[in-house]
Protein backbone atom coordinates (compact mmCIF):
# COMPACT_ATOMS: atom_id res chain seq x y z
CA UNK A 1 0.00 0.00 0.00
CA UNK A 2 1.36 3.23 -0.85
CA UNK A 3 1.06 6.98 0.90
CA UNK A 4 -1.71 8.84 -0.28
CA UNK A 5 0.23 11.74 -3.09
CA UNK A 6 -0.42 15.54 -4.18
CA UNK A 7 -2.25 13.26 -7.08
CA UNK A 8 -4.92 11.25 -4.72
CA UNK A 9 -7.47 9.01 -6.08
CA UNK A 10 -11.04 10.47 -5.54
CA UNK A 11 -13.52 8.34 -3.62
CA UNK A 12 -11.02 5.14 -3.35
CA UNK A 13 -13.52 2.81 -2.20
CA UNK A 14 -16.00 3.63 -4.46
CA UNK A 15 -13.20 3.46 -7.57
CA UNK A 16 -11.85 0.07 -5.82
CA UNK A 17 -15.39 -1.28 -6.44
CA UNK A 18 -15.98 -0.31 -9.72
CA UNK A 19 -12.36 -1.71 -11.06
CA UNK A 20 -13.43 -4.95 -8.88
CA UNK A 21 -17.02 -5.41 -10.66
CA UNK A 22 -15.86 -3.98 -14.32
CA UNK A 23 -11.74 -5.62 -14.70
CA UNK A 24 -9.84 -8.19 -14.02
CA UNK A 25 -7.38 -6.77 -11.71
CA UNK A 26 -5.68 -8.57 -9.09
CA UNK A 27 -6.58 -7.35 -5.52
CA UNK A 28 -3.16 -6.50 -4.86
CA UNK A 29 -3.18 -4.13 -7.59
CA UNK A 30 -6.60 -2.44 -6.92
CA UNK A 31 -4.99 -1.60 -3.28
CA UNK A 32 -2.53 -0.25 -4.26
CA UNK A 33 -3.74 1.73 -6.99
CA UNK A 34 -6.42 2.78 -4.56
CA UNK A 35 -4.18 3.23 -1.42
CA UNK A 36 -6.54 0.77 0.48
CA UNK A 37 -4.97 -2.49 1.94
CA UNK A 38 -5.90 -5.74 0.33
CA UNK A 39 -8.18 -7.02 3.03
CA UNK A 40 -10.68 -3.90 2.33
CA UNK A 41 -10.96 -4.59 -1.12
CA UNK A 42 -11.52 -8.52 -0.68
CA UNK A 43 -13.77 -7.24 2.02
CA UNK A 44 -15.59 -4.97 -1.20
CA UNK A 45 -15.56 -7.83 -3.13
CA UNK A 46 -17.12 -10.33 -0.88
CA UNK A 47 -19.93 -8.04 0.73
CA UNK A 48 -23.29 -8.43 -0.71
CA UNK A 49 -24.75 -5.49 -2.67
CA UNK A 50 -23.66 -2.79 -0.37
CA UNK A 51 -25.05 0.89 0.21
CA UNK A 52 -21.40 2.03 -1.98
CA UNK A 53 -22.13 2.90 -5.32
CA UNK A 54 -19.38 2.17 -7.47
CA UNK A 55 -17.25 5.15 -8.91
CA UNK A 56 -16.16 5.30 -13.11
CA UNK A 57 -12.36 6.13 -12.56
CA UNK A 58 -12.34 6.33 -16.40
CA UNK A 59 -15.56 8.26 -16.99
CA UNK A 60 -13.88 10.93 -14.16
CA UNK A 61 -10.43 11.04 -16.30
CA UNK A 62 -8.56 9.27 -13.21
CA UNK A 63 -7.66 6.20 -15.29
CA UNK A 64 -7.33 5.40 -18.90
CA UNK A 65 -8.69 1.86 -20.70
CA UNK A 66 -5.45 1.61 -22.40
CA UNK A 67 -3.85 1.81 -18.42
CA UNK A 68 -6.64 -0.75 -17.08
CA UNK A 69 -5.68 -3.13 -20.05
CA UNK A 70 -2.28 -2.59 -19.60
CA UNK A 71 -2.36 -3.86 -16.37
CA UNK A 72 -4.51 -6.78 -16.93
CA UNK A 73 -2.20 -8.35 -19.04
CA UNK A 74 0.64 -7.83 -16.46
CA UNK A 75 -0.82 -8.51 -13.09
CA UNK A 76 3.01 -7.15 -11.76
CA UNK A 77 2.31 -3.62 -13.31
CA UNK A 78 0.81 -1.03 -11.43
CA UNK A 79 -1.95 1.37 -12.51
CA UNK A 80 -0.76 4.96 -12.55
CA UNK A 81 -3.35 7.93 -11.95
CA UNK A 82 -3.69 10.38 -15.15
CA UNK A 83 -3.15 13.69 -14.09
CA UNK A 84 -5.08 16.28 -15.78
CA UNK A 85 -3.44 19.40 -17.34
CA UNK A 86 -6.43 21.25 -17.01
CA UNK A 87 -6.59 21.19 -13.44
CA UNK A 88 -3.17 22.01 -12.65
CA UNK A 89 -3.44 25.30 -14.76
CA UNK A 90 -6.69 25.86 -13.12
CA UNK A 91 -4.84 25.85 -9.79
CA UNK A 92 -2.44 28.25 -11.09
CA UNK A 93 -4.08 30.54 -12.24
CA UNK A 94 -4.08 33.74 -10.68
CA UNK A 95 -7.56 35.97 -9.57
CA UNK A 96 -8.05 38.59 -11.71
CA UNK A 97 -9.24 41.06 -8.61
CA UNK A 98 -6.45 42.32 -6.33
CA UNK A 99 -8.10 42.50 -3.06
CA UNK A 100 -6.52 45.12 -0.73
CA UNK A 101 -7.51 44.62 2.72
CA UNK A 102 -9.02 47.16 4.78
CA UNK A 103 -6.60 47.87 6.82
CA UNK A 104 -3.50 48.39 4.00
CA UNK A 105 -6.01 50.83 2.35
CA UNK A 106 -4.80 53.70 3.65
CA UNK A 107 -1.30 52.93 2.35
CA UNK A 108 -2.21 53.30 -0.97
CA UNK A 109 -1.27 56.84 -0.95
CA UNK A 110 1.88 56.85 0.20
CA UNK A 111 2.82 53.54 -2.59
CA UNK A 112 1.39 55.43 -5.91
CA UNK A 113 3.42 58.72 -4.27
CA UNK A 114 6.39 56.40 -4.43
CA UNK A 115 5.64 54.46 -7.59
CA UNK A 116 5.12 58.23 -9.53
CA UNK A 117 8.61 59.53 -7.87
CA UNK A 118 10.84 56.37 -8.89
CA UNK A 119 8.98 55.25 -12.33
CA UNK A 120 6.99 58.45 -13.78
CA UNK A 121 7.18 56.46 -17.25
CA UNK A 122 5.15 54.13 -15.65
CA UNK A 123 1.40 53.83 -17.21
CA UNK A 124 -1.43 54.30 -15.17
CA UNK A 125 -3.55 51.04 -15.36
CA UNK A 126 -0.27 49.35 -14.31
CA UNK A 127 0.02 51.64 -11.13
CA UNK A 128 -3.98 50.05 -10.44
CA UNK A 129 -2.55 46.75 -11.03
CA UNK A 130 0.39 46.68 -8.58
CA UNK A 131 -1.86 49.09 -5.78
CA UNK A 132 -5.49 48.22 -6.55
CA UNK A 133 -6.72 52.18 -6.90
CA UNK A 134 -7.95 54.22 -9.48
CA UNK A 135 -6.93 56.67 -11.91
CA UNK A 136 -8.33 59.59 -10.33
CA UNK A 137 -6.42 58.77 -7.17
CA UNK A 138 -3.74 58.69 -9.03
CA UNK A 139 -4.15 62.35 -10.79
CA UNK A 140 -4.92 63.92 -7.47
CA UNK A 141 -1.45 62.89 -6.02
CA UNK A 142 0.73 63.58 -9.09
CA UNK A 143 -1.11 66.86 -8.40
CA UNK A 144 1.05 69.12 -6.09
CA UNK A 145 -1.95 70.71 -4.47
CA UNK A 146 -3.41 67.63 -3.19
CA UNK A 147 -4.92 68.36 0.18
CA UNK A 148 -2.78 65.35 2.03
CA UNK A 149 0.09 65.98 -0.02
CA UNK A 150 2.10 66.80 3.52
CA UNK A 151 0.95 63.94 5.21
CA UNK A 152 1.84 61.69 2.52
CA UNK A 153 5.65 59.91 2.76
CA UNK A 154 6.48 57.93 -0.01
CA UNK A 155 6.87 54.26 0.62
CA UNK A 156 6.92 50.87 -1.47
CA UNK A 157 4.50 49.19 -2.32
CA UNK A 158 6.31 45.86 -1.67
CA UNK A 159 7.31 47.06 1.72
CA UNK A 160 3.72 47.92 2.51
CA UNK A 161 2.64 44.71 1.45
CA UNK A 162 0.40 45.71 -1.27
CA UNK A 163 1.67 43.92 -4.07
CA UNK A 164 4.80 41.12 -4.11
CA UNK A 165 8.33 41.78 -5.09
CA UNK A 166 7.66 39.12 -8.31
CA UNK A 167 4.55 41.12 -9.02
CA UNK A 168 6.29 44.60 -9.02
CA UNK A 169 9.47 43.70 -10.81
CA UNK A 170 7.10 41.63 -13.76
CA UNK A 171 5.00 44.78 -14.17
CA UNK A 172 7.69 47.31 -14.16
CA UNK A 173 9.92 45.30 -16.55
CA UNK A 174 8.62 46.54 -19.59
CA UNK A 175 9.46 50.17 -19.09
CA UNK A 176 12.40 50.39 -17.54
CA UNK A 177 15.04 51.53 -19.39
CA UNK A 178 18.47 49.10 -19.83
CA UNK A 179 21.41 50.50 -19.38
CA UNK A 180 24.31 49.46 -21.46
Amino acid sequence: MRAPTATTLLMPKATALWLIQNTSLTFDQIADFCCLHVLEIQNLADAPEATLRPFDPIASSQLTLSEIKRCEENPKEKLKITVLPLAEDYTKKKSRTHYIPLIKRGLRPSAIAWIVSKYPELPDRVIISLVGTTVRMIESIRDPDYRKAKNIKPESPVISGLCTQEEFDIAVAPYIKSEK
